[in-house]
């Protein structure tokens, strides 16, 4: 794996011995693990940090799993989640699945088992998130676009030096052409580690780009920010 960033797991089960069972299981296999122990302590990390993947038992202290996967995909966040509950009653399943769970697996399960589903999902996730590629150079209106130069001419004829986050975000939001960008997608694609810079970091390189490449930056043609959600690229 070289240096590649490890995929980062949130375990949120309340029973101790369990969680640690399965913790350890994880880790070996490669996992990173961040571990919650009720509802509210999973929204807090979720808000927190991005993961790959969220492993959520339904029965919790306070606020139970369901009502936190339901919470997870308000806020437009596609994280795979994989639902562990003691119950087994085909209405239980169908429920976590309609409010947004993507695997549903009953207790007592089989450790291979577990870990087959969770390669699956997240082998999954990843084929959604990889979009066609862009070669490495872009063009729109009268701007161009190096992306492995990291540079850039705007329709002035100016040359800019673009930043290697720059290039990136530039990269992913015309690779996502027309479609909005979540904020935890830009993170985890641009940034690519679990500590979230504010939404005021991202704006800021939105008003760059339209500095750099819109002809009126205040009634901008191709760099939108969708509020509360993400940002857009479109021609």
């Amino acid at each position: 794996m070289g240096n590649e960033k490890k995929i980062s797991i949130l375990l949120v089960e309340d029973e101790q011995n369990l969680h640690e069972a399965l913790k350890l299981n994880l880790e070996l296999e490669g996992y990173e693990v961040s571990s919650a122990f009720d509802g509210t302590q999973a929204l807090k990390a979720i808000q927190q940090e991005y993961f790959n993947l969220i492993i959520l038992d339904v029965m919790l202290p306070g606020i139970d799993g369901i009502s936190v996967a339901e919470t997870v995909r308000v806020q437009n966040n596609d994280v795979p989640i994989l639902i562990l509950s003691a119950k087994d009653s085909s209405a239980d399943r169908v429920l976590g699945l309609k409010k947004g769970a993507d695997d549903y697996l009953t207790k007592p399960f089989n450790l291979e088992e577990l870990l087959l589903r969770i390669q699956k999902l997240l082998d999954k996730s990843r084929k959604l998130h990889e979009k066609t590629s862009l070669g490495d150079q872009y063009q729109f209106g009268n701007n161009k676009i190096d992306f492995k130069a990291q540079e850039a001419m705007n329709m002035h004829g100016q040359h800019i030096q673009l930043s290697k986050k720059e290039a990136m975000l530039l990269k992913l939001l015309i690779e996502n052409k027309n479609e909005v960008v979540t904020r935890e997608k830009i993170l985890q694609a641009v940034w690519g580690y679990n500590v979230y810079p504010t939404t005021r970091t991202i704006d800021n390189f939105i008003l760059s780009f339209r500095k750099y490449f819109e002809e009126d930056s205040r009634n901008p043609k191709h760099f939108h920010s969708v509020r509360g959600v993400g940002y857009k690229y479109s021609e």
